[in-house]
């Protein structure tokens, strides 16, 4: 930069078109001539295209010698020739390139799989994590003092006997029929679209539970099952649960029908919770039960029995017994889904082994579908407290039912405006459950209309499972007897089974949800790609915006001071002035 010299003329101007034309109008309309000299007002009045764009060479040529990007220095070197500069700039856009690129997939990673699920470090005791809630369904749906299924089967049959069933019997047979195999009523006119007395007919003929328990035996100690055990409905009836949440604390009793029956009597408040455990002040009675230890001495023992006379093998088949499903304490039972058998004359020992996962803290930002997971704060459910994917799928294939057959399965949780599928209805509401678990279900009003999407049902943050090992053998129950002289027509034609469940080791290692790639990760990443192709760093990008942006201004500032301050000698600063030496 030089003022007027007896050099050979040469004009630079670093500053865009916009400015120039500014001080040009800001000269023309009352700035004090008497600030420049003549020879400075030509210049500026004289500025054009050509010194627009060798003011940007200017300004970029000086970025280049102090850039502390690789390679960019070598842009603007004037000792170097053209060939020199095009090599740069062609690796220059090659490393660009490759380092976009590998950044792209940084990018795609930690966006798409941000998660990864991994071992915990420390094992659990069981004594954290409730006894599984185990329900048990007997395969026997009806008493036959009540219903013989099997004769009012072929009475229905035959037309001419049909007209004699009574109109209660017929009422009870409709009933069992919704929890018998579905084929058995295809061919039989049942003529009832809609049933609220189904459930309350279900309870008068099912075996009760004080019948079906007949002993029963917990962390060693003889109990009365009946304290323990409470009625439950599901899509197999009438069924008996161990160590499930009450109705206050598992549902929404606001929502629910002031008739549906889940008839577990309200407790005390819990102190557990599915995401935080026990509390620190909860002793080993709380609810729901758990266990100080592994091994059969610590599980739950119980004797099933059933009368050889109510048994059916036209409802549900050849297999009489019972269904067993294990749980945890705040999931609704849905039997039909997962279960064992528990077979007559056998005894089926369960060796339970817990499966646990977590989400670490550090995910509770992130968004439920990039960690795949609901917190129960985040995912509200009409009918339940507790959101598990369980839970959740119930009520989806409530709604859904609801939707395509206009009622719901007797066993589904509703409210008082929803009514209740009679026995015609039982082909429907199975087809629409199983249109629900198939990948491709839409709507019939709408194709694009995706139902099992809408319902979302991720699984939960904290979840537990029960994973069993099973073994069987016979139980020779009547040799038993005989062992110890007991008559056995104190007990006539009852038919036993015995069933253990317990927990398989003192402690169990849990998994847990963890951030794969943080905020941190990425940036790291990023700098590290940046940093190995181009020498780049976050200096390095404050130097293009300090030139895109302060730079400029600042050159605009310091001229504007020069041009109104009259006294002071003007010096250009934006441009360089060389007069010919003939001048």
């Amino acid at each position: 930069m030089a003022g007027g010299g007896a050099n050979s003329g040469k004009l630079e101007y670093p500053f865009c078109r916009c400015w120039t034309r500014f001080f040009g109008t800001m000269i023309k309309n009352g700035v004090d001539s008497r600030s420049v000299s003549n020879f400075e007002l030509k210049a500026i009045n004289d500025i054009d295209n050509r010194r627009f764009c060798h003011g940007l060479k200017s300004l970029f040529l000086e970025y280049c010698a102090n850039s502390t990007i690789h390679g960019v220095k070598y842009f603007g070197c004037k000792r170097r020739t053209l060939c020199e500069k095009i090599w740069w700039v062609v690796t220059f856009l090659i490393s660009v390139y490759g380092c976009s690129r590998l950044i792209q997939n940084i990018y795609r990673k930690w966006d798409q799989t941000p998660v990864i699920v991994s071992f915990n470090e420390k094992s659990t005791p069981v004594w954290q994590i409730p006894f599984p809630a185990v329900t048990i369904c007997p395969e026997t749906k009806a008493k036959a003092e009540y219903l013989n299924f099997t004769t009012m089967f072929h009475q229905i049959k035959n037309e001419t006997d049909r007209e004699q069933v009574t109109t209660e019997s017929w009422d009870r047979f409709r009933a069992v029929s919704q929890v018998c195999d579905p084929h058995i009523t295809e061919n039989i006119p049942l003529n009832q679209t809609i049933d609220h007395e189904c459930v309350n007919w279900l309870k008068n003929v099912s075996v009760s539970k004080n019948e079906m328990l007949m002993y029963c035996k917990w962390r060693n100690k003889e109990i009365m099952c009946d304290d323990r055990f409470t009625e439950t409905l599901t899509e197999e009836g009438i069924c008996y649960t161990f160590n499930s949440l009450a109705a206050d604390d598992l549902f929404r009793l606001e929502e629910l029908h002031d008739d549906y029956p889940y008839l577990q009597e309200n407790r005390s408040s819990t102190q557990w919770t599915l995401e935080s455990g026990y509390r620190d002040d909860a002793d080993i009675d709380t609810y729901p039960v758990r266990v100080l230890g592994a091994g059969a001495r610590a599980g739950l023992n119980i004797l099933l029995r059933l009368h050889e006379y109510d048994l059916d093998y036209i409802c549900r088949g050849p297999v009489q017994g019972f269904k067993v499903l294990l749980h945890t304490s705040g999931e609704y039972p849905q039997v039909s889904n997962q279960y064992f058998r528990v077979p007559l004359h056998q005894e089926v020992i369960i060796s339970v082994k817990p499966e646990m996962i977590t989400t670490s803290e550090g995910l509770r930002d992130y968004a439920p579908h990039r960690r795949q997971c609901y917190f129960n704060y985040e995912r509200w459910l009409k009918f339940f407290k507790v959101y598990t994917q369980q839970n959740c799928e119930l009520e989806c294939i409530t709604n859904y039912t609801r939707l395509a057959c206009g009622c719901v399965k007797f066993s589904m949780p509703h409210d008082d405006r929803t009514e209740i599928c009679g026995s015609s209805q039982i082909e429907c509401y199975n087809a629409a459950e199983n249109e629900l678990l198939s990948h491709d279900v839409k709507h019939s009003v709408n194709s694009s209309y995706d139902f099992r999407a809408k319902c979302d049902c991720l699984p939960s943050c904290t979840s537990v499972q029960y994973d069993a090992e099973i073994s069987q053998a016979d139980f020779n129950w009547r040799d038993l007897f005989l062992a110890y002289k007991s008559p056995q027509d104190e007990f006539p034609g009852i038919q036993l089974a015995r069933l253990k469940i317990y927990f398989k080791e003192a402690q169990f290692i849990t998994s847990k949800r963890s951030e794969l790639y943080g905020v941190t990760d990425f940036l790291a990443n990023c700098g590290g790609l940046l940093g190995l192709f181009m020498g780049v760093s976050l200096l390095s990008l404050a130097e293009i915006i300090y030139f895109c942006s302060i730079r400029p201004f600042t050159i605009l500032r310091f001229y504007w001071t020069k041009q109104t301050q009259p006294s002071a000698p003007f010096i250009a600063p934006l441009f360089v002035i060389e007069k010919s030496k003939a001048n």
